[in-house]
């Protein structure tokens, strides 16, 4: 089925099967699957007010992306990892400036492509709304 489905399609499908994972558990059971297809993948948290929350968001990708073997401490790799998340964090500008955000980042790497998906609930208190913004990159 590889050979026919473009692997930007198969590391985009990893990074959002891995942003909606429920827990700890589930993620690690995707990543042991995607594993044995060779799709790295990496999964982390985040949250706060989201202009000052963009640059540690950039930077949990790249750490978490390191931390999982995702990617090396290559300038290109890194590079790679935070193009595809400012891209995901582009598209949910609009509806977060100057509110509270809180999510998670799904990150998958298959051969030379990498995708990074971030859920965000946005909003203030209660009254959140929810969205999924992604990211790709071929290194």
């Amino acid at each position: 089925m590889k050979d026919i489905v473009p692997d930007s399609k198969i590391t985009s499908t990893a990074a959002i099967r891995m942003t909606l994972a429920i827990n700890r558990e589930e993620e690690a059971q995707l990543k042991a699957a995607f594993q044995a297809e060779e799709i790295k993948a990496a999964a982390a948290d985040f949250g706060g007010e989201f202009i000052s929350s963009v640059s540690k968001i950039i930077e949990r990708c790249i750490v978490a992306a390191q931390r999982e073997g995702v990617i090396t401490s290559t300038h290109s790799e890194e590079g790679a990892i935070a193009g595809a998340a400012r891209e995901a964090i582009s598209q949910i500008t609009s509806k977060a400036i100057g509110l509270n955000v809180g999510g998670k980042i799904g990150i998958a790497r298959y051969n030379n492509h990498i995708s990074v998906c971030l859920y965000f609930g946005i909003g203030l208190l209660h009254l959140n709304e929810i969205a999924i913004g992604i990211g790709h990159r071929a290194i």
